[in-house]
């Protein structure tokens, strides 16, 4: 009884550890299954992101480059003015063109001081009527780089200074530190701006403080062709803004505060337009500004992500569609080239060779109470979004 005794303890142990066995397999079967499953959801591809050197500014400063590729997109950004310097776009047959004006090297962007290809301008982006604004009582005077005005920054703005440069998943992240009176603008302002790339879209976000009360107002000022950069004029490019409102300008390109409606007017895009169809219009508006180069109020709710414009480009197919957090749209048709610049591949840059939509705040709303305001303190922190999105039409 004894030896059928310790026979059935052994066949119990046996049975035991095979029950053991059996879910222990069965657990390291279910991990595999769950870590399959779970894995390509948890750890999305993330774009390739490499950097190099790209040459020095003429004080010696060094400056890097970026480069950002996924799927069929590419992007680089440099340092120097923290610019777009080319993105890569597929056509509908699949063919990627580089749609973005600018120069091959460094040398061409330090040598224009008034194109601001590609770049992120601050503190202020736009215009400042007659170089001065008040803030808490106090009137502070800007350099005048646009006739009595300042523009995007005055002389030496964001566009002109090295940021410093960090790879982040998708991108990449670029910080300026703006000291107090730069520019003429109060507080040590400290700026950050990330590029990152998805399969789609090219996004780009803004953030910054600050240790006294000032003004801001970023955005990039990238100039688009969607049939590919030196490929001919923008004018049969089909827009499409959803703005009811606009500002309208002076002869200075100053907004006269008004925010007026777009109906009736050759600025309405509410139907996708050509460019072209009406941009020598007999409208005091486009004859001030030779072409387009106006604020769009947008008729969504600031901070909240929303479409500001679409682009078709019929030969090519390639869609562009933006949107912002931003209350407006700059839509800029290259009204100020003019066939004196030589960009890429020795392509010359003649009017309208270009249209820029630069998100942002409204022109001079330091000087305009009933605008949205762009004032930041100390405490805050100042956030947007951009998007450009790409896609083609059959």
């Amino acid at each position: 009884m004894r030896v059928a005794a310790q026979h059935g303890k052994q066949e119990s142990l046996f049975m035991a550890n095979r029950s053991m066995k059996s879910n222990a397999l069965h657990c390291i079967y279910l991990f595999f299954i769950l870590l399959f499953i779970l894995v390509p959801m948890a750890s999305p591809l993330e774009a390739k992101v490499t950097k190099s050197e790209f040459g020095s500014t003429p004080d010696g400063t060094k400056v890097e480059i970026y480069t950002l590729e996924e799927g069929a997109l590419k992007a680089r950004i440099m340092t120097y003015g923290a610019r777009l310097v080319s993105l890569e776009v597929p056509d509908r047959s699949g063919k990627p063109s580089d749609i973005v004006l600018g120069y091959e090297s460094l040398a061409g962007y330090t040598a224009d001081p008034k194109s601001y290809f590609g770049s992120i301008v601050g503190r202020y982006g736009n215009r400042i009527a007659h170089a001065s604004f008040t803030l808490d009582g106090k009137v502070y005077h800007l350099p005048a780089n646009d006739g009595t005005n300042t523009l995007h920054g005055g002389i030496k703005g964001f566009d002109k200074l090295v940021w410093h440069g960090r790879e982040i998943p998708n991108g990449v992240e670029l910080t300026l530190v703006s000291k107090d009176g730069d520019q003429g603008f109060p507080g040590t302002l400290t700026a950050r701006v990330r590029y990152t790339l998805g399969a789609h879209a090219l996004k780009i976000e803004y953030f910054a403080t600050t240790d006294k009360d000032t003004v801001l107002n970023l955005t990039n000022h990238s100039y688009f062709n969607l049939a590919g950069e030196g490929h001919g004029d923008i004018l049969n490019h089909q827009v499409m803004i959803p703005a009811d409102r606009y500002t309208p300008v002076d002869a200075s390109l100053i907004p006269t505060g008004e925010l007026a409606p777009v109906a009736g007017t050759p600025l309405d895009f509410h139907n996708p337009t050509a460019i072209g169809a009406r941009i020598d219009d007999n409208f005091e508006q486009m004859r001030l500004a030779g072409g387009y180069d106006h604020n769009y109020v947008l008729n969504g709710k600031t901070g909240v992500l929303q479409e500001a414009a679409r682009v078709v480009e019929p030969t090519t197919g390639r869609i562009l569609t933006v949107e912002t957090t931003q209350p407006g749209l700059q839509f800029y048709s290259g009204n100020f080239l003019d066939g004196t610049l030589t960009g890429k591949h020795g392509h010359v840059y003649a009017k309208h060779a270009g249209f820029c939509l630069e998100t942002q705040h409204f022109p001079d709303s330091p000087n305009h109470p009933k605008f949205p305001t762009t004032e930041l303190k100390p405490g805050e922190t100042y956030h947007s979004v951009t998007t450009f999105g790409f896609s083609t039409a059959p």
